[in-house]
C-alpha cells in the first residue's frame, strides 16, 4: 500500500468513526427504530463513501465532495428512500426498541414519538428528520430528495400535521 493509500485510509477510519454514531441516531428516526435496518443503512452509506474516499481523482483535488458529513447523511436518506421503494410488503418493526447507551431524559416521549414516526409515510419522516433532526435548510432538504422548495415547505406543513395527529393522544399520556 502507497503512502497517500495509507493516509486516505486513516482519514476515512476516522471520519468514519467520528460520524456512525450520528448516522445511526439519525437512521434509527428514519426507520421508526428500526435498529437492524439502521445499522445496514449506516453500513451501505460508509461503505459508499468508502469507495468515494478511495478515488484518487477525488483525494487529488479532481471531484471533491465540500462537506463529507453532509454528503453521508444525504446518502443515508437516499439509502433508506431506495430501500422502502423496494420493499414490496408493508412490514413494520415490532418489537421493543434497541436498548442505547445513553439514557434520554424522557424515555416515555422519546418512546411515543418514535412510533409516532413510525407511524408517518416513508417521505413525511424523511422530510422531518432532514429539516428538524439534521437541521438542514430548505434548499439542502430539496436537494436531497430531489424535489422543489416549495415541494418541501408542503411536505414538511402535511408531515408535521400528521405527526400531530398521531402524537395527539400520546403526548397527553407522557406529561
Amino acid at each position: 500500500m502507497t503512502q497517500k493509500r495509507a493516509v486516505l485510509e486513516a482519514e476515512y477510519l476516522e471520519f468514519a468513526a467520528a460520524r456512525s454514531g450520528e448516522l445511526y441516531r439519525s437512521a434509527l428516526l428514519l426507520t421508526g427504530g428500526d435498529g437492524y435496518l439502521a445499522e445496514d443503512l449506516v453500513q451501505e452509506t460508509l461503505g459508499r463513501m468508502y469507495v468515494l474516499w478511495r478515488r484518487s481523482r477525488w483525494a487529488s483535488g479532481g471531484r471533491r465532495i465540500e462537506n463529507p458529513a453532509a454528503y453521508a447523511h444525504t446518502v443515508l436518506v437516499r439509502m433508506f428512500l431506495m430501500h422502502r421503494r423496494r420493499r414490496s410488503s408493508g412490514e413494520r418493526p415490532d418489537g421493543e426498541l434497541p436498548e442505547l447507551p445513553v439514557q434520554p431524559a424522557d424515555p416515555e416521549l422519546r418512546l411515543a414519538l418514535l412510533d409516532a414516526m413510525g407511524r408517518l409515510s416513508v417521505r413525511d419522516r424523511a422530510v422531518l428528520v432532514l429539516r428538524f433532526w439534521e437541521d438542514r435548510s430548505v434548499e439542502e432538504t430539496a436537494q436531497v430528495l430531489r424535489c422543489s422548495g416549495g415541494a418541501v415547505r408542503t411536505q414538511t406543513s402535511r408531515a408535521l400535521d400528521r405527526l400531530r395527529r398521531v402524537l395527539g393522544e400520546s403526548l397527553t399520556e407522557t406529561h
